[in-house]
């Protein structure tokens, strides 16, 4: 693969392009309707009615500290309602972390109308399933887990083999998990070893992915997963990640009522959002 496939931000920035190709003068209409950046994540609702969400990146904002220096991580806030899809897009490269997961969000929500007008004919989109519901893991499989996916580590556990577990925050993993944490400056060596590859769609917004994909070697089942990535998959695809675990929005104003009241994925599961996979076949293995 050309090396250019792995600079940062070129996943969003090739799923942008296709987004714009795929609704062409649809987009330009689009405008966004509410926004709520909440403690957990950061959801959007299109004038269409469509809805997308990002994981909200508090920890990024150094400035989150007083009032004056926290304007600065938005300083569009109460000016953000009724300003069009594209905009927030464009902001998305601003090196912001709240406008980059915001301009996520609306990237997800477009791609939401992409499939409800256009459905996708070179991929598979299947809702209710976890992305590990597709995965048959051998118990000699070398597994990394990239960020504190607790369901995933909790699973891993319980299987009772040997895995590692790479993240920036190490204080986010729990006392017996630190057991299988593996420092950064390790990574290479790690992923490229990688049988099961699990990767936090918060990756996206760190500009991390791209990094971490060129790592893998060409059979490793790489998995994206988080309502972070719930979008147009094939700049992903093209970077050898197998699957993708995101979330469709079923009721963006019910979602919105949660993360404004500091709700995660409990609160909304099965409620205002629907799991999803999207994968190029319908049972990978590895």
């Amino acid at each position: 693969m050309s090396n250019h496939l792995y600079e940062k931000g070129s996943i969003l920035l090739e799923a942008v392009e296709e987004l714009k190709k795929t609704l062409g003068e649809k987009i330009n209409s689009l405008t966004v309707e509410r926004v709520v950046i909440g403690l957990f994540y950061t959801g959007i609702k299109l004038s269409n009615g469509d809805g997308g969400i990002c994981f909200t990146p508090v920890k990024a904002i150094p400035e989150a500290v007083c009032c004056p220096s926290s304007a600065r991580a938005m300083p569009a806030s109460g000016k953000l309602k009724g300003k069009s899809a594209a905009f927030f897009l464009d902001e998305m490269f601003s090196n912001k972390p709240l406008k980059k997961a915001l301009g996520i969000a609306v990237l997800n929500a477009l791609s939401s109308t992409c499939w409800r007008l256009t459905p996708p004919h070179n991929y598979l989109i299947e809702l209710g399933l976890d992305p590990l519901d597709k995965v048959i893991i051998p118990d000699e499989a070398n597994v990394v887990v990239v960020g504190a996916l607790a369901p995933y580590i909790k699973m891993l556990k319980q299987r009772s083999k040997p895995f590692s577990i790479l993240e920036l925050y190490p204080k986010t993993l729990k006392p017996d998990e630190m057991a299988f944490y593996t420092p950064p400056e390790k990574a290479p060596e790690q992923i490229s070893r990688a049988d099961l590859l699990i990767v936090t769609g918060t990756t996206l917004i760190n500009d991390t992915l791209e990094n971490i994909l060129s790592y893998t070697k060409p059979e490793t089942e790489t998995i994206v997963v988080g309502p972070t990535a719930s979008m147009l998959p094939n700049s992903f695809f093209r970077r050898g990640v197998k699957i993708i675990g995101g979330i469709i929005v079923t009721d963006p104003d019910g979602l919105l009522d949660v993360l404004v009241e500091a709700g995660s994925g409990y609160h909304f599961y099965s409620k205002s959002a629907d799991r999803v996979v999207i994968s190029k076949s319908s049972s990978p293995m590895i």
